[in-house]
């Protein structure tokens, strides 16, 4: 089921909902939509999967950049609300891991748990995120695909074309906004008070947040779990679902969600 979802300025939200069951909220990464998790859904039978599109992606509309952190959460916040969803288990990847963890500062009634993958309470520099805004302004996205898909995946990844399209497909100004707010954002001293089930995924051949930044995320959250998934890259929901799938179905068990 799709329906839109307004955020709390207005801006509509691109919102699926599969299934019945404990609640998952799944928070995409920078240049991704709801589709980023399709190989793993199948594994879910039995709960109610909860996608969005992040504002100025996919299927979501998409407001005038730049974007801060803390709307983005706002975003996250808005879809659960309309909902009327309480203790999710909140599952991010990249940006989506930084928006989880501000979810869970700001609303634990309704995060019981996170999932984190392949994030940071920082990713990147200030300048390095200009730097990416300043040339998709003047190329579009064109202009960063490449260097991106050699962040993601492993040089013989099978679908390395199909998600240069997707990428491509990004509207610019929506990833120049989410950019804008990776570049504002810190979230080191809200994160470690968080005090929740963890679970924090890195790839090994993660070029954009590798293992052992996931790891220190890890250590900021007492009775954390960390889990490596060999042959991985920044997408392991997209080159390792398997694996991907069965982290978390394991972990979804153990919290008893």
């Amino acid at each position: 089921m799709t329906q839109r979802i307004a955020a709390t300025d207005g801006t509509g939200l691109h919102v699926t909902v599969d299934g019945n069951g404990p609640p998952i909220l799944m928070a995409n990464s920078l240049g991704t939509d709801v589709r980023l998790w399709d190989g793993i859904i199948p594994s879910l039978e039995g709960y109610r999967v909860i996608r969005w599109d992040k504002r100025g992606h996919g299927n979501s509309e998409v407001p005038p950049p730049p974007y801060k952190m803390g709307t983005l959460v706002s975003d996250a916040e808005a879809v659960l609300d309309a909902l009327s969803i309480k203790a999710a288990v909140v599952v991010g990847c990249s940006i989506g891991g930084m928006i989880a963890q501000g979810l869970a500062v700001k609303r634990p009634d309704q995060v019981r748990a996170v999932v984190l993958s392949n994030t940071a309470v920082k990713m990147g520099t200030a300048q390095m995120w200009q730097e990416r805004i300043d040339a998709v302004q003047a190329g579009g996205m064109e202009a960063v695909v490449d260097a991106v898909l050699d962040r993601w995946f492993a040089p013989r990844f099978p679908d390395r074309a199909l998600w240069r399209q997707r990428l491509l497909e990004t509207p610019a100004e929506g990833y120049a906004g989410c950019c804008a707010a990776l570049a504002g954002a810190d979230l080191l001293t809200p994160t470690s008070g968080l005090r929740l089930p963890a679970l924090c995924v890195a790839g090994d051949r993660d070029g954009a947040s590798p293992p052992d930044m996931v790891r220190e995320l890890a250590d900021l959250i007492p009775g954390s779990r960390f889990h490596l998934i060999r042959g991985s890259g920044h997408l392991p929901m997209v080159d390792a679902p398997d694996a991907f799938a069965n982290a978390l179905t394991d972990f979804l068990t153990a919290i008893g969600h």
